[in-house]
C-alpha cells in the first residue's frame, strides 16, 4: 500500500481518482491545489507518489513537481501527469520531468497500471509516515 498524493482542481476528477486508487488498496490525500500540495506534504510527510493535473488556477502541475522534488528526499519522488493539455509540447514537457503523462478523460485501469508501474520503478519503500 503506497501513499498517493492527488492533486487537481477540479472537484469531480479529484473524487474520482480518489476513489479509483483507495479501491485500489492505497493511502491517498487528495488537494484541489499546488500551494495545498506543498503545504500538505510539509505538514504530514513525504508521498510515495504524486498524481498531479498540469493546469491549476495557482501553481501548474509542472512547476509543482519541480517544487516538491526540490525537499530533501523527494528528488526521485515518481509521478503521473493527468491533464486534457494534449499538445505533443505539454506531454513532452511532463515526460522531460521524467513523469508519465495521461490524458483526460481517463481509463481507471490504465491510471492504475502507471501507478504500479512507477511504483515498482521507484527504490523508495512505502512507509506510514505521518499518513
Amino acid at each position: 500500500m503506497a501513499r498517493i498524493l492527488v492533486v487537481d482542481d477540479d472537484p469531480d476528477v479529484l473524487a474520482l481518482v480518489s476513489f479509483r486508487i483507495r479501491k485500489a488498496g492505497h493511502k491517498v490525500i487528495a488537494v484541489s491545489g499546488g500551494q495545498e500540495a506543498l503545504e500538505t506534504v510539509a505538514a504530514r510527510g513525504a508521498p510515495d507518489l504524486a498524481v498531479l493535473d498540469v493546469t491549476m488556477p495557482d501553481l501548474d502541475g509542472l512547476t509543482l513537481l519541480q517544487r516538491l522534488r526540490a525537499h530533501a528526499g523527494l528528488e526521485a519522488l515518481p509521478a503521473i501527469f493527468l491533464s486534457a493539455r494534449v499538445q505533443p509540447e505539454d506531454i513532452e514537457a511532463g515526460r522531460a520531468l521524467g513523469a508519465t503523462y495521461l490524458t483526460k478523460p481517463f481509463v481507471a485501469t490504465a491510471l492504475l497500471n502507471a501507478i504500479n508501474a512507477s511504483l515498482e520503478e521507484s527504490s523508495a519503500a512505502p512507509t506510514d509516515g505521518g499518513w
